[in-house]
């Protein structure tokens, strides 16, 4: 067969493939995922390191959130510098402290364990850790996390183990392009001692694939963050509303089911506070913390959540709710998360 004839069918078959991922694309777009659902399932997430940055008492603060708001799932970040502020030397009264008032009121609980674990700015370690090689640093890492599966894994309201935040996400936050090798030894370190609770990986559900995350995860949990800061963009255009469609969030899901099977997918986070564009949210003014959050866009956002469906959801900003509630005398939204949480 002559060069002449093999170039158009070259072409053709090219042309085939194409039209089949185009199709083939629009059929994953669209397709509703298995687990789609009416009846989401509301949570929050707690951060003692964030209502003290509020001026807040945080254990005041994390009691009337459990006994007003009355939560049936709650997601706390285990933060390293909390734990052992000074090396050696680990103390998890505070963590024993939440762990118990969620358990008298049958609130199921998620504990983040690693150095990324959730809020600004995103990797903490102790100050003692400064001068520390990495694989060093590592290593007393494992320590930590191993000392704190032990201890909480046979906890009747531990729910899941979540391993670091959003580890594939590298351009946010004051953390390093993440360690693959090192995030699948904690991740197997938490198996090996725990076995009975699931382990749960996330990433961005705007900026990330979710793949390389749901992999390595039993269930894996997506960011939804609606109106955001950029530091490359918005200088030019101001806060940023993502153009996404809730079947935007179908894609992705379809996506890794196609790789790794029905495995659940969760909102781990979904945004129900201002951005911060640099300054800490507490010393953001009221007129530029309603640029990215009012309770118009509160409301928006439950509403994006329920039209993407994925069957639970835990809200981001319980701590500055509370805020505008003591210090603000602004009610609205930790009202609007009551009436939520009756559901």
């Amino acid at each position: 067969m002559s060069h002449k004839k093999i170039l158009p069918i070259f072409f053709k078959i090219i042309f085939l493939i194409f039209l089949f991922l185009i199709i083939a694309s629009s059929i994953l777009f669209f397709k509703k995922p298995f687990d789609v659902s009416d009846n989401i399932k509301w949570g929050l997430a707690f951060s003692q390191t964030f209502a003290n940055e509020l001026g807040l008492d945080w254990k005041k603060t994390y009691i009337e959130i459990l006994d007003d708001l009355k939560p049936k799932d709650i997601r706390l970040p285990v933060y390293w510098p909390e734990v052992e502020a000074k090396k050696g030397k680990l103390d998890f009264s505070d963590y024993d402290f939440m762990m118990d008032e969620a358990e008298k009121r049958k609130i199921s609980v998620i504990l983040v364990v690693g150095e990324r674990v959730p809020r600004w700015p995103e990797c903490h370690v102790p100050d003692w850790t400064k001068n520390m090689k990495k694989g060093e640093l590592q290593e007393d890492l494992l320590k930590v996390i191993k000392q704190t599966v032990n201890r909480y894994k046979d906890r009747g309201n531990l729910k899941i183990w979540q391993v670091e935040n959003e580890p594939f996400l590298p351009y946010f936050g004051t953390c390093d392009f993440v360690d693959v090798g090192f995030l699948d030894k904690e991740i197997a370190l938490v198996r090996s001692l725990d076995p009975n609770h699931k382990i749960m990986l996330t990433d961005s559900g705007e900026l990330s694939l979710w793949l390389p995350a749901a992999k390595r995860a039993d269930v894996f949990g997506t960011t939804m963050y609606r109106t955001v800061w950029s530091t490359k963009l918005s200088k030019y255009f101001g806060y940023i509303t993502y153009p996404l469609p809730p079947k935007f969030f179908w894609f992705k899901a379809n996506l890794v089911r196609l790789f790794y099977g029905n495995k659940p997918i969760i909102v781990s986070e979904l945004q129900a506070e201002p951005w911060s564009p640099g300054a800490l949210l507490s010393e953001l003014p009221e007129e530029e913390q309603r640029k990215s959050m009012d309770i118009k866009k509160f409301h928006q956002n439950i509403e994006y959540a329920r039209n993407v469906g994925f069957g639970e959801v835990y809200l981001w900003g319980t701590e500055w709710w509370y805020f505008q509630k003591e210090k603000k005398n602004n009610p609205s939204y930790w009202n609007a998360a009551k009436e939520l949480f009756k559901e």
